[in-house]
């Protein structure tokens, strides 16, 4: 267990600087121009909208709330990407078009807000919105994303793990409203106002709360979860000591392996069952590439698979030399051998459970 530093997160609650007038129930902890190093000090010692899906386990593969808990504990994994860069570099573009095609005016937040009765919950919003004259009436958030998430934005939706971010702006901010923007593809403009949902308000920070003081104050690390976020992150958590000996307690040892050996059994049944009920699609399908059933697409059965190199080159040997071309290739072995650290430092680790009891 790790207990953060008291200084991180004895914020107060009084302040001389007042509320804001363009955010009803929050006051400006720390100013849009400051330093990285201040900003990542605030973020760690608070809950973020960002932060909200990863702890209730929605962040995709992305995060859950063991990154969460990292993070706030300044052990973060995340050394930035080309999609997050490309993502804050468009927000100006998103917000120009979301204005241009709903006729809402945006305006750009003067940096992190804090909630002005609860210190810990925090959230930088990307634009406010102007339906009135005066003050902000309400939030934006903008989202960059690719084509293949544009079902998730069909029909007038928004994907849970937004649609949480922004009402945890509203529920910080004190907003009675919000918009969520979404560049899908590259051109495609999808938007939705979102109507503020008290009890999902007072849920958000209920659980938060909790899962801040337990995880975060006390130091409590969170418990294990499915998510394939979480074996990501377990995979870059630790450098690996070799030969090292992790002492379990044969109890939870015996339980753990007796889960993992009844869930492969039944992995190994479901995998069959699928296996089974494609093969009857297949059958059904025939030389066909669409089954339809009452003019409407049932599934699909094409010929756009992985190509079976061996099997070409042992139909068509004569044609495997005009179609083979040297490639540079990483020199794996030779990394091996001279570079031993190295090598291990970059090598995946792989969970191996004997058939053999304890």
């Amino acid at each position: 267990m790790t207990t953060m530093t008291p200084a991180l997160f004895d914020v107060s609650g009084e302040s001389e600087v007042p509320n804001l007038p363009d955010a009803p129930t929050a006051r400006l902890l720390l100013p849009a121009d400051a330093s990285r190093e201040e900003w990542l000090e605030v973020r760690r010692a608070g809950i973020g909208g960002s932060d909200v899906a990863g702890i209730l386990g929605l962040g995709g593969k992305y995060t859950g709330p063991r990154h969460v808990y990292e993070e706030k504990h300044g052990r973060s994994t995340f050394k930035g990407n080309e999609a997050a860069e490309i993502g804050v570099e468009i927000e100006a573009f998103i917000a120009h078009m979301f204005t241009k095609r709903s006729g809402v005016a945006t305006a750009e937040a003067p940096g992190t807000l804090v909630h002005v009765d609860r210190p810990w919950q925090r959230v930088n919003v990307d634009r406010y919105t102007f339906e009135r004259p005066g003050p902000a009436s309400g939030l934006l958030e903008c989202k960059n994303r690719s084509e293949y998430q544009a079902d998730q934005w069909e029909d007038g939706a928004v994907p849970d793990a937004p649609a949480i971010q922004c009402h945890w702006g509203m529920a910080v901010g004190g907003w009675d409203h919000g918009f969520v923007a979404a560049l899908v593809g590259g051109n495609k403009l999808k938007w939705l106002r979102l109507e503020r949902d008290e009890e999902m308000c007072e849920y958000l920070v209920d659980y938060c709360g909790k899962w801040f003081q337990r995880h975060v104050v006390e130091g409590f690390e969170p418990p294990a979860d499915g998510l394939e976020a979480t074996t990501d992150l377990l995979a870059k958590l630790w450098s690996v000591k070799a030969e090292t000996i992790a002492e379990i307690d044969v109890a939870k040892a015996k339980e753990l392996r007796a889960r993992h050996a009844d869930v492969k059994a039944r992995e190994k049944a479901i995998k069959e069952e699928l296996r089974l009920v494609e093969n009857e699609m297949k059958l059904l399908t025939a030389e066909n590439e669409i089954a339809k059933a009452c003019g409407k697409p049932a599934w699909t059965w094409k010929g756009n698979g992985t190509f079976a190199s061996k099997q070409f080159a042992e139909a068509h040997p004569d044609l495997v030399a005009q179609y083979t071309h040297m490639v540079p290739a990483l020199d794996v072995d030779r990394l091996k051998d001279e570079q031993p650290d190295t090598y291990a430092a970059f090598r995946a680790r792989r969970l191996i459970v004997p058939a053999k009891g304890i």
